[in-house]
């Protein structure tokens, strides 16, 4: 059924229709009603409307409860759109209604009158065979719900103060007033008749309509009533004000242009043509088709501008603000480079292509593009790839923006202590300008580029204030479609950045910022990794550096895998690189010098070229020795060997030293071991006196590094039943876990880092916790060939495994 808004001005001799009895039979079938369904109206009981019959179904049902004298349910659709609404799409209360009679106007359309009665709330389909109306679309289950006065007196209140608004509303809306004002004067005597009267003819909206239907509550029903009635009449006055404003202001608006030109002419007077700067930043806006609501921020700035002396301070910085809002990528998107499988294995390609090794980094970047290619629009997860110094993540950065082919910008964060960094300085400010990541969005010059934050755990803070905080709304996805930059003070949309961070530790990176974030750990690579990386990648960018062809300078692999134990202690390849650009320009002196270089360099030259051997590589020593033992250590450069000592000196005093440079959690790490070693001296085979006869002294070797952290436990605990029993440790082992007071071995972190460690140093058996075997079984096969795991759950166990009976040397 359509809308009866073209019957608005019919009004219904109100007192007539109440006077007239209802002539439907006495029985109404309430488990198969047929419905009448309006687009936009929604009637109340005791009323008798006209409704326009725009639909074939609505005038069948219409003429079929008609003509067979049926009650039919009048229920208002929820969406008016739908020609054919089934239940789900009615609203739940409605009317129980008899079609009067359907009138055949001479314009060709039909118009029922249908008088109305109680209310109803729709229970359901129509489960029974019955169809009382066979033409119409939709038969349901509906029951009759009483209405009812909880306070009579409260009601008798409300509407008299409601016929009161709705007489003045009438008066001011209607033309004429008088058949509304007279329906009203006649239901005077009968309230709830009124208020359906009132509810069903004022222009309400539906969904207002809709919720005083539903209330069975007359007094309440008439309280909404009356707030719309009231809220309608603020809209009338409003506009009423709005228009004499207008009309006043239109004689305004003429004179202001005169002055306007006026002022015009006087400016070109004082400053010549070469000052309409305005013009041109106003043409630049419109060539970029900014937003409206920029564009109109852009037109009131430049007016402002217009109004400065060019010569002076404030017109420049105006200049420089009006110019930067326009540079801004309001609307610039750069597409993804083709579509479908062929892109995204020209993405893997690149990836693959420019990096070596990092293979679950790269699979988790290639699910990342893979969601992007597959739903450009969609929200993607924060990246932020963790990793020691120079394995990759800034260059993983760069690959990606390659692969997706689109615009990339770096965002040093290292050392940033100030918040409007972040958001930007604000226009009141001498010097102001925005923050990064808005510059960086605007020298990338589209608003969907990929953005690194580099360095995010270098972050500091001060009275400035917190610059880690400030990235909070930078990437949070639900935030960041309206960041706010405080100098260009217009919301800006981040939502289609792709944002990678890179850090070299988590530790100093607060929480909620690591909450917004993905984290991808990127570990150090092996030996041979760096050897194809160096062969791969960064010999022909030293040689292109140097203006040298592919094969001017050649290191052989020996000498390679030389310079990398030899020359370089680290996890990923920064350290080798700078060697290896020490070769190359050796070979370009020597070819300038006209003197002699090898065609290839052997690990024989590289004493003459990179001198001697800079770093110590950690080495397996042997276990000739009570009280040695090898553990594993984690640091900001991968992973490293920690050896720990222990011996017995006679004496009385202070029975445990601690030497090393050690921290308070290794310390106590070492307290707990001798505890335990002591509780458990019999089961190791001590004798109880040596603890009171000797003082016990633990050292840890380069003592001018700093060490700490709880994974030395069994280490220390091994050392010092080693030390205690005089006998070796079992050769080629390391080992790795924090331990309890009650002997447990807990897992640890940096598995990865560590086996890299241990193969390095010769190491064949590697004791840890057996909660670490995921840790294990998540690494690469190569990278754990060569190692034997042993897996424990007590301190005991791993003396077992690791302390043999063959007696130490003793000099």
């Amino acid at each position: 059924m359509d809308s009866n808004d073209d019957n608005k001005n019919i009004i219904i001799n109100v007192q007539a229709v109440a006077g007239e009895e209802w002539n439907m039979d006495a029985s109404v079938d309430m488990e198969a009603l047929p419905v009448l369904p309006t687009r936009d109206s929604v009637i109340f009981p005791m009323s008798t409307v006209p409704l326009s019959l725009g639909r074939e179904n609505s005038l069948l049902t219409a003429r079929g409860a008609a003509d067979g004298n049926v009650a039919v349910a009048v229920v208002c659709q929820k969406y008016p759109e739908d020609e054919n609404p089934g239940i789900t799409r009615l609203y739940r209360y409605g009317v129980l209604g008899q079609v009067v009679r359907v009138i055949d106007l001479p314009d060709g359309s039909h118009t029922a009158l249908v008088r109305t009665t109680g209310r109803i709330r729709l229970t359901g389909r129509n489960r029974s065979a019955s169809c009382p109306v066979p033409g119409a679309s939709l038969h349901v289950r509906a029951e009759l719900s009483e209405e009812t006065i909880g306070d009579k007196e409260y009601f008798g209140a409300v509407m008299a103060v409601l016929i009161t608004a709705s007489r003045k509303f009438a008066e001011a809306t209607l033309e004429p007033a008088e058949p509304f004002v007279q329906n009203i004067h006649e239901l005077e005597s009968n309230p709830p008749m009124l208020l359906s009267f009132l509810c069903t003819n004022l222009p309400f909206t539906t969904q207002e309509k809709a919720s005083m239907i539903a209330c069975g509550d007359l007094c309440r029903r008439a309280e909404l009533a009356l707030k719309a009635v009231n809220r309608h009449l603020e809209k009338v006055h409003l506009l009423k004000n709005i228009s004499e404003r207008t009309r006043s202001q239109l004689n305004d608006s003429q004179r202001q242009g005169f002055l306007q030109a006026q002022m015009e002419s006087i400016r070109q007077e004082l400053y010549g043509d070469t000052a309409d700067d305005g013009d041109a930043l106003l043409a630049k806006a419109e060539q970029a088709a900014l937003p409206e609501h920029v564009m109109e921020a852009v037109r009131k700035e430049v007016d402002k501008l217009r109004r400065y002396n060019p010569s002076s301070p404030d017109y420049a910085i105006q200049y420089t603000y009006v110019d930067t809002v326009v540079s801004l990528p309001w609307s610039v998107s750069k597409p993804l480079p083709g579509d479908g499988t062929m892109a995204f294995r020209g993405a893997a390609d690149t990836l693959e292509r420019e990096h070596y090794g990092l293979e679950k980094v790269k699979e988790r970047i290639l699910e990342q593009l893979a969601m992007i290619m597959r739903n450009p629009g969609g929200r993607q997860p924060i990246i932020c790839l963790v990793g020691p110094p120079g394995v990759g993540k800034t260059s993983l950065g760069k690959s990606v923006a390659d692969a997706l082919g689109k615009d990339y910008q770096r965002v040093s964060l290292g050392g940033l202590h100030d918040e409007a960094e972040i958001r930007g300085h604000r226009r009141t400010y001498i010097g102001a300008m925005p923050g990064r990541v808005i510059d960086a969005v605007k020298r990338a010059g589209s608003n969907n580029p990929v953005l690194l934050l580099d360095e995010i755990d270098k972050i500091g803070h001060d009275f400035k204030g917190d610059p880690a905080s400030a990235l909070l709304e930078v990437l949070d996805p639900e935030q960041n479609f309206h960041f706010h930059d405080n100098y260009v003070d217009l919301d800006f949309d981040l939502s289609n950045v792709l944002f990678i961070a890179t850090a070299n530790t988590l530790s100093t990176v607060p929480a909620p910022l690591l909450d917004r974030m993905e984290i991808i750990e990127l570990s150090g690579y092996l030996p041979e990794e760096k050897e194809q990386i160096a062969e791969r990648h960064l010999m022909k960018r030293i040689l292109e550096h140097a203006g040298l062809g592919d094969g001017d300078v050649k290191v052989s692999p020996a000498a390679m895998r030389a310079i990398i134990e030899d020359y370089t202690a680290e996890s990923g390849v920064r350290q080798l690189q700078k060697q290896l650009e020490k070769v190359v320009r050796k070979a370009v002196l020597a070819q300038m010098s006209d003197k002699d270089f090898p065609a290839v360099v052997e690990p024989e030259h590289l004493r003459e070229i990179l001198g001697l051997p800079v770093h110590r590589a950690g080495k397996y020593e042997g276990n000739d020795f009570a009280g040695v033992v090898t553990g594993l250590a984690w640091t900001s450069v991968g992973g490293e060997i920690l050896l720990a000592e222990s011996s017995l000196s006679a004496g009385k005093g202070e029975k445990l030293s601690l030497t090393g440079n050690l921290g308070d959690v290794m310390k106590e790490s070492a307290t707990i071991a001798l505890q335990w070693v002591r509780a458990h001296a019999q089961q190791l085979g001590i004798d109880e006196e040596m603890f009171e006869k000797y003082r016990l002294h633990i050292h840890f070797p380069e003592g001018a590094i700093p060490k700490d952290g709880p994974s030395a436990g069994i280490t220390i605990a091994t050392s010092i039943v080693s030390c205690f029993r005089r006998t070796r440790v079992a050769p080629r082992v390391a080992m790795t876990g924090e331990i309890t007071l009650r002997g447990r071995v807990l897992p640890v972190g940096g598995i990865k880092e560590k086996i890299l460690a241990a193969k390095r140093a010769g190491i064949t058996d590697i004791i840890l916790s057996a909660e670490n075997r995921r840790d294990i079984e998540d690494i690469a096969e190569k990278y754990r060939a060569g190692l034997t795991f042993h897996y424990v759950d007590t301190v005991m166990e791993v003396i077992r495994l690791a302390v043999t009976d063959e007696p130490a040397r003793l000099d």
